[in-house]
């Protein structure tokens, strides 16, 4: 309010659950209530991992699915509903450079982003009679959030003990930036990532016999150090 020309009315704050499927529609019709209509839905949700696959139970994955992915459909399929009576909408998902390759420590995680770049390709070619409804996926890499403090590890229960530096990440600003200018120009998808873990998303989708080789050699050094506490 302070920085835009935007007033009091043109905010409307709603608490939301994404595992909280029964409350999406209400949702979305209250928004539609307040502005009446729906320009932009951006997915934005989601925890990470931190475990490896053998040490991790299964209701891990379960929790995972029902947040990141069915929890997203869940809230796109609504307001899809909206955006295909005025014809015209954008839908963006915040991805990941994980739904793109495989990384350990992070295979429910990489499923799920994995679940999500497939559910979108999909729906984007059901939307062909609608060509002013955007299907955007943003794939970031490495980004400072609070994500990694609030990751899904080998147990429901349990937290990561040790965030690590973030320093060597992007910067949030930086990406907001890359992924409004992604929206803004209709991309089908954008990889928001510095090097060198954009250099691997090449890798991953036009060598991927090196990039599984690279990957190899990175992964283990990356679980020595998960186990070792770093």
């Amino acid at each position: 309010l302070e920085i835009s020309n935007l007033s009091e009315n043109d905010i409307f704050v709603l608490r939301l659950d994404l595992t909280d499927r029964n409350f999406h529609e209400a949702a979305t019709k209250s928004v539609l209530k307040h502005f009446g209509k729906i320009d932009v839905l951006v997915n934005n949700g989601g925890r990470s991992q931190r475990s490896l696959f053998v040490d991790t139970n299964l209701d891990v994955f379960s929790a995972i699915m029902e947040l990141n992915y069915l929890g997203t459909i869940s809230l796109t399929k609504h307001v899809l509903d909206h955006m295909i009576q005025r014809k015209k909408g954008k839908i963006v998902t915040v991805s990941s450079v994980m739904g793109i390759m495989g990384a350990p420590l992070a295979t429910g995680y990489c499923a799920s982003k994995h679940a999500l770049q497939g559910f979108f390709n999909s729906l984007r070619t059901e939307l062909t009679d609608y060509p002013e409804i955007s299907i955007i996926n943003i794939c970031p890499g490495p980004v400072q959030s609070q994500i990694i403090q609030n990751v899904f590890t080998e147990e429901l229960s349990k937290s990561l003990e040790s965030s690590g530096d973030q320093s060597h990440k992007m910067p949030t600003a930086r990406c907001v930036r890359l992924t409004l200018v992604s929206v803004a120009n209709d991309l089908k998808e954008a990889w928001i990532s510095d090097h060198p873990y954009l250099a691997v998303c090449y890798l991953w989708q036009y060598a991927p016999t090196w990039a599984w080789w690279l990957m190899n050699r990175m992964g283990k050094k990356r679980i020595e150090n998960f186990k070792s506490g770093v």
